[in-house]
């Protein structure tokens, strides 16, 4: 500080004076801190004007009266609760009336409001900043006539100077604050988008408005229109989660807020009829509705046990806040709902699996003549691949192996439709042929639009070592004899898509060591990262190198090099492989 002045002192000459106030300027312009600035400012008082207690109270528009700032020699109680009207004490007095109020003997003094019992005299000056009142400064002494009038008008001169500063500082408090709510806000909801966990969510809201607006309760209600309530979706008193009980829509403050569309602010909700007691000590509460699509799906509220703790600022922060909130909670309510769905799909699935597990061969029967291998890989949890064996009584083995239009669930469905057909009409037909005939005469009475299957049909003669096939749109199998590929031809329609088809039948004399391997188009059709498809060649070349090992093998080395080929790009298609191995 320059002012270094001994107390009591008397400017005798003009140009001293303007100094000194040249002085008093610099020292409360060197500065945008409220809190520096009104300390300097007692130290300028108190260098040149003699007292025992100093207080710089601001007037508040809000509360309509005013409240000590900053003070020296006060009692902590006194200047942290006390809240002054216009035009009482002798501070209210000089606010009221923006002129200077001295009391030589306060005792004397009808409006002296007594905060020290050892006061005997009092000073107080308004500070005023573009023609309103910004506060008052007051000097309290325990001698009695301890200020004069040129104490008097020294503190108007000082107090002229520091109305403007003050009236900054506090514009400049107002403008960092409301920069760093937007900076905040931005934050919130870039933060708010990324939480798609419900409870989680809410935890952080309610920390993240704490961070703008401190609170001893916070509650969010979700709006429930069939029971016509607020539910509540979190409710915090202090720091500990708290449960509290739906509220009737259209009751109390929230409700008001809800029907109403608008923030609600309650000031002193002992004098609120619209209050609904739920936390205890409650005094004033602040109600935002939370919208989305012109939609209201709740309500956010803030409670104090102070009254007139909310103000209208408190109204258009939250009223920022309302829409990312909304917005966030909502996303989060459908990512539940749709996790609760995909929960019960997979639910569903997992028993569809253990169902069509049942249904399908679980391991490689025992035939007469043949060793045979088996092995499936699902696209997803169940397969629309079909395949089964039917045994009759003199050696013959029928075996079908297709495919479901389509994947997944639908798929599966399907075929499993499909499979009691086939179990149902296979042991009453040994013709390939017949047997393709009547299911697609059975599917079709029951047609369903862009539903087929791709089906093998093979008739196994052990004694005669021959196979009988018949085939609706399937692959044919690959043969391998002595390290060669044979690949017997035959073709037919798809069942289930066009009425009256007839099916032909193809013979294949077979030898000991022949390699019949029969895949569906997943296996075939399986990409790699680059996107080349695994293909009939890679398929070739692998049968080739591993004719000689038993059926089971080579089933298990295919999907094996299948997976190796693949890499991480996903199984986009059934694979299922059955090798019969001529014995």
């Amino acid at each position: 500080m320059a002012v270094t002045r001994k107390t009591r002192v008397r400017f005798r000459e003009r140009a001293e004076l303007l100094d000194f106030l040249l002085e008093v300027s610099a020292a409360t312009g060197e500065t945008l801190d409220l809190e520096r600035l009104m300390e300097n400012v007692s130290d300028i008082v108190r260098q040149v004007i003699p007292h025992d207690l100093f207080a710089i109270l601001l007037y508040s528009e809000r509360r309509k009266g005013l409240r000590i700032r900053y003070s020296l020699g006060h009692r902590n109680e006194v200047a942290h609760n006390l809240l002054i009207p216009l035009g009482e004490g002798l501070t209210g007095t000089a606010a009221a009336t923006r002129q200077p109020v001295m009391a030589g003997n306060v005792d004397d003094d009808k409006r002296y409001l007594n905060a020290l019992d050892a006061v005997r005299s009092e000073l107080a000056v308004p500070m005023l900043a573009r023609h309103k009142l910004v506060g008052v400064i007051d000097l309290e002494s325990t001698t009695p006539d301890a200020f004069s009038a040129q104490d008097r008008a020294l503190l108007q001169l000082i107090a002229s100077r520091v109305g403007a500063a003050i009236d900054n500082a506090r514009l400049y408090r107002k403008v960092e604050r409301q920069s760093k709510t937007q900076r905040v806000l931005g934050h919130m909801a870039h933060e708010f988008s990324s939480i798609l966990k419900l409870d989680d969510l809410l935890v952080k809201i309610a920390k993240s408005v704490r961070t703008l607006i401190n609170f001893d309760a916070f509650i969010v209600l979700q709006v429930d229109e069939e029971r016509k309530e607020l539910r509540s979706l979190f409710s915090q008193r202090y720091d500990q989660r708290v449960q509290m009980e739906s509220l009737p829509l259209g009751k109390g403050i929230t409700g008001a807020a809800a029907t109403s569309r608008q923030p609600v602010l309650s000031r002193d909700t002992a004098t609120d009829p619209r209050y609904i007691d739920s936390h205890l000590g409650i005094r004033s509460e602040v109600a935002v509705p939370l919208i989305v699509k012109d939609r209201v799906i709740g309500v956010m509220d803030l409670e104090s046990e102070r009254v007139g703790y909310f103000n209208e600022d408190h109204v258009r922060t939250l009223s920022l806040i309302a829409p990312s909130v909304a917005n966030a909670i909502e996303n989060a309510r459908l990512y539940q709902e749709l996790e609760q769905r995909e929960k019960a799909i997979q639910d569903d699935l997992e028993a569809a699996q253990e169902v069509q597990s049942i249904m399908m061969p679980q391991a490689a029967p025992d035939l007469p003549g043949l060793n045979v291998g088996v092995r499936m890989k699902p696209a997803r949890l169940v397969s629309g691949d079909v395949f089964d064996f039917f045994e009759y009584s003199d050696d013959h083995t029928m075996l079908a192996f297709g495919d479901s239009s389509g994947k997944g669930a639908a798929a599966a469905l399907y075929g499993a439709l499909f499979s009691g057909m086939l179990r149902g009409a296979a042991p009453r037909r040994r013709s390939p042929a017949q047997l393709l005939k009547s299911l697609n005469d059975t599917l079709m009475e029951r047609q369903v639009p862009a539903r087929y299957v791709t089906l093998l049909v093979m008739l196994w003669r052990a004694v005669e070592k021959k196979f009988i096939m018949a085939n609706a749109g399937s692959t044919t199998p690959l043969v391998c004899r002595g390290g060669q590929i044979l690949q017997p031809h035959a073709a037919g329609v798809p069942v289930g898509l066009l009425e009256n088809v007839e099916y032909d039948e193809t013979e294949f004399q077979a030898k000991s060591g022949d390699v019949f391997v029969l895949f569906s188009d997943g296996v075939q059709d399986q990409g790699n990262p680059e996107g080349e498809e695994y293909g009939r060649r890679r398929l070739r070349r692998f049968l080739e190198g591993h004719c000689s090992d038993s059926a089971q093998e080579i089933a298990d080395g295919l999907l094996a090099d299948l997976e190796s080929y693949r890499e991480s790009t996903p199984v986009h298609d059934d694979q299922t492989v059955i090798v019969l191995k001529v014995i």
